[in-house]
């Protein structure tokens, strides 16, 4: 099975715009990649087996129109986007809805047996640092099993001639996962889990607040944006500034909480859990593993940062994971 996967083809890269509008660069996106769309749907488990069937119960329905409401008046252009990708791969509107708002939702599915670990997707870890000799941000992108071969590239251009990259999980906002734009700035996302308390039902989602990052003109002005968010769930953003050689992690809650941490000559390590802002959070062995092993490793060259990332020493909770834990 190792072999298959390392066999998939080549990541496309879709170039797309300038658009006459939001809508029409997401039907664009979303009629290119209409097979990985559709096939990604048909194989999320967490879509199939948990997101759907809540979405017909009636307790559902208040948060799903909040985060839609919510989500539509900040973002219009960006709920355009959606609304474009989705019917331009041909696949239900509600769908992609879910998939986007997956964060949002799952911690308000009823407690049964079937869901209590809902969503073990988000493995990613990201080692960065910025030293008078070097300045490195290197982040492995570690999903769902079922997201290989489900992942492009966009290259979005926009009206204003600006442009920028973002890898994408399919039928998603660009990007969950890690971006760059034509003015210097670039981030890599940490998934981080709030205790249940912790949540705003139906605010902003975090597909939102990542998609507008790629728009973002400077570091400060990606850390307003940020900021101004009114996040439901919380989310760990690492800020990439290349032209003035700045980095900085930015834990996030809902309420408007934030933390920024800039990082400097010791080398810094994050996986999916908050290490600065003071929240109640769910204990995730994965990472405090993750976190643990990082500590003794070497960290002195770029070759040290990569072979950390792709560390496979713990055979329960790799750094490098190839699946989710127990699947090889």
């Amino acid at each position: 099975m190792g072999s298959s996967i390392m066999e998939a083809k080549k990541l496309e890269v879709f170039e797309v715009g300038p658009c006459n509008d939001a809508y029409q660069m997401g039907f664009l996106i979303g009629q290119r990649f209409s097979n990985e769309i559709r096939s990604r749907l048909s194989r999320d488990l967490i879509l199939q087996n948990q997101l759907l069937p809540f979405a017909q119960t009636l307790e559902s329905q208040q948060l799903i129109k909040s985060l839609i409401d919510n989500n539509r008046k900040k973002f219009p252009g960006y709920w355009d986007e959606l609304i474009g990708t989705a019917e331009g791969s041909g696949v239900p509107v509600l769908d992609v809805i879910l998939i986007n708002f997956r964060k949002e939702i799952l911690p308000f599915l009823p407690k049964t047996q079937t869901n209590t670990k809902v969503d073990a997707s988000d493995d990613c870890s990201d080692v960065l640092v910025v030293s008078d000799t070097m300045a490195i941000a290197a982040h492995n992108e570690d999903a769902n099993v079922a997201l290989v071969g489900h992942t492009y590239l966009i290259r979005a251009t926009l009206s204003d001639g600006s442009s920028f990259v973002g890898y994408t999980y399919a039928g998603e906002l660009p990007s969950c996962a890690f971006g760059f734009n034509t003015h210097g700035l670039a981030f890599t996302l940490n998934s981080v889990p709030p205790s249940e308390s912790e949540i705003m039902a139906g605010g902003i989602g975090r597909n939102f607040t990542s998609r507008d990052l790629l728009e973002a003109t400077s570091i400060d002005d990606a850390l307003s944006r940020i900021q101004s968010s009114e996040i439901s769930v919380g989310h760990s953003y690492n800020l990439i500034d290349t032209r003035w050689r700045k980095i900085l992690n930015v834990e996030t809650a809902s309420r408007n909480r934030v933390s920024v941490c800039e990082v400097g000559g010791s080398p810094f390590f994050h996986a999916n859990m908050y290490l600065h802002l003071q929240i109640e959070q769910v204990q995730d062995d994965n990472s405090t593993s993750r976190q643990e092993r990082a500590t003794v490793l070497p960290k002195e060259t770029k070759d040290d940062f990569l072979s950390l990332l792709g560390d496979m020493e713990d055979n329960r909770y790799p750094i490098y994971m190839t699946g989710s834990p127990g699947i090889i």
